[in-house]
């Protein structure tokens, strides 16, 4: 059954109003480099850790991930709101340019990740299923680092980028 462009209209204002957690999502090999930012990205399972990605199917790099296999989710700190607009194409940097700045290292599994995200997990893509208009990647999760506490996080909600700080944790003193 079509939805109607009306349907369509509600449903991404909706999902509009979803905060999520920004992320840019890299992958490399055989099919060549490549990042994109990305805010649907969720936990699927800790045993053994598992992330599900969407992206675009008219997208141009959603075949370079798969034909590479691997990706990385570069979750992303609230100083970090360029980097984010760079991979989403708000800034007509080419793809090359967007990783030539320092900010830039090669992880465990050869991928590109951000230096100072909030955290960056690393892993194989073990399946990907066509669902409407996006492709559903999942991947087993083979490195992890971890930024130390005390950063603001970056995300997205009402088609705006807005900081979410940091929260210490009230500590007891019994």
């Amino acid at each position: 059954m079509e939805h109607s462009d009306n349907r369509r209209s509600e449903f991404r204002n909706a999902m509009a109003r979803m905060s999520a957690a920004v992320n840019i999502v890299t992958s490399n090999g055989a099919a060549g480099r490549c990042g994109i930012t990305v805010t649907a990205v969720c936990s699927v399972s800790d045993s053994p850790p598992t992330v599900l990605v969407c992206l675009n199917r008219s997208s141009a790099m959603n075949q370079v991930f798969k034909t590479n296999g691997v990706l990385a989710v570069n979750v992303l700190a609230a100083d970090q709101e360029e980097h984010a607009r760079h991979f989403a194409g708000m800034t007509g940097v080419p793809m090359e340019q967007r990783f030539t700045e320092q900010h830039w290292g090669e992880g465990e599994l050869a991928l590109p990740v951000l230096k100072h995200a909030l955290a960056s997990l690393q892993g194989r893509i073990t399946r990907a299923d066509e669902v409407g208009s996006h492709t559903i990647l999942i991947a087993e999760i083979d490195a992890i680092s971890l930024r130390g506490e005390g950063s603001d996080s970056l995300v997205y909600f009402d088609r705006l980028f807005h900081s979410v700080p940091h929260q210490q944790a009230a500590v007891s003193h019994n």
